[in-house]
C-alpha cells in the first residue's frame, strides 16, 4: 500500500511538472542587448547556466526576448534565482510564456449549417429548396382594350374624383406619320409631356 501510494504521488507529481511552461518571457529587455553582440552573448550566458540548451527569440520592436529551456524545472529555477534581478543597471522581469491551445492544429471547415451564410454559398442548408418564381400579373381586358384604339384615342383607366386624378392611356401615334414637326437637320422635335392636371380643391362644409 505504502509503495503504490507513493507511485500514485510521483505520477501526480510528474503530471503537474509536464503541465508547466518551460520558456519565459523576459519584458523590458535594454535596447542594447539587441544591438551589441557582446551583451546579447551575456544576456544568453544568464539562462545557459540553468539550461545549456537554451534557445532564445528577440523581439526587438517589442523589447522582449523568449527564453526556451527543455526542461520546465530548468525554466521555474531560472525565473525564481534572475526575476527582478540588475542586468546592465535596469531591472528584468520574467515571467512564463503561457501555451494557448485552440484544438485541432489544422483549419477546419465551417460547420454544414453555417455554410449558407458564405457568399457564394459552397452548398445549399439542410431542407432548403428552390422557391419557384409567381406569374406575372397580365391585365388582358386592358390589353383588349388597347388593341381596339386607334393612333391618338385614349382609353380611361380610372375616373378622376375630387381627391384623386384620372388615369388615361394615350396611343402613340404611328411613326411612319408626317404630322410631327422636324427641325433643322433632318432630326424629329422632341414631343411634349403634358403634365397631368390636379383636381380642383374642393373645401369641405366641415371645415
Amino acid at each position: 500500500m505504502q509503495q503504490s501510494e507513493s507511485g500514485g504521488v510521483a505520477a501526480t507529481s510528474e503530471v503537474q511538472l509536464n503541465e508547466q511552461p518551460n520558456a519565459l518571457i523576459a519584458c523590458k529587455v535594454p535596447e542594447e542587448v539587441f544591438n551589441e553582440h557582446q551583451l546579447k552573448e551575456q544576456f544568453e550566458a544568464l539562462f545557459r547556466a540553468f539550461d545549456p540548451g537554451t534557445s532564445f527569440q528577440f523581439f526587438k520592436s517589442f523589447r522582449r526576448v523568449r527564453i526556451n529551456f527543455t526542461d520546465s524545472l530548468a525554466a521555474a529555477d531560472a525565473r525564481v534565482k534572475l526575476h527582478k534581478s540588475d542586468f546592465n543597471g535596469k531591472e528584468m522581469r520574467l515571467y512564463f510564456a503561457q501555451s494557448v491551445h485552440i484544438g485541432s492544429p489544422r483549419l477546419e471547415p465551417p460547420k454544414p449549417e453555417k455554410q449558407f451564410l458564405i457568399s457564394p454559398p459552397a452548398s445549399p442548408p439542410v431542407g432548403w429548396e428552390q422557391s419557384l418564381d409567381a406569374k406575372p400579373g397580365i391585365n388582358y381586358d386592358l390589353l383588349c382594350a388597347l388593341s381596339k384604339l386607334g393612333p391618338g384615342e385614349q382609353y380611361e383607366l380610372h375616373t378622376g374624383t375630387t381627391d384623386t386624378p384620372s388615369v388615361i392611356v394615350h396611343v402613340c401615334e404611328d411613326d411612319s406619320s408626317g404630322g410631327e414637326e422636324e427641325t433643322e437637320g433632318g432630326k424629329r422635335a422632341r414631343p411634349r409631356i403634358i403634365q397631368t392636371r390636379r383636381p380642383d380643391y374642393v373645401p369641405s362644409e366641415n371645415q
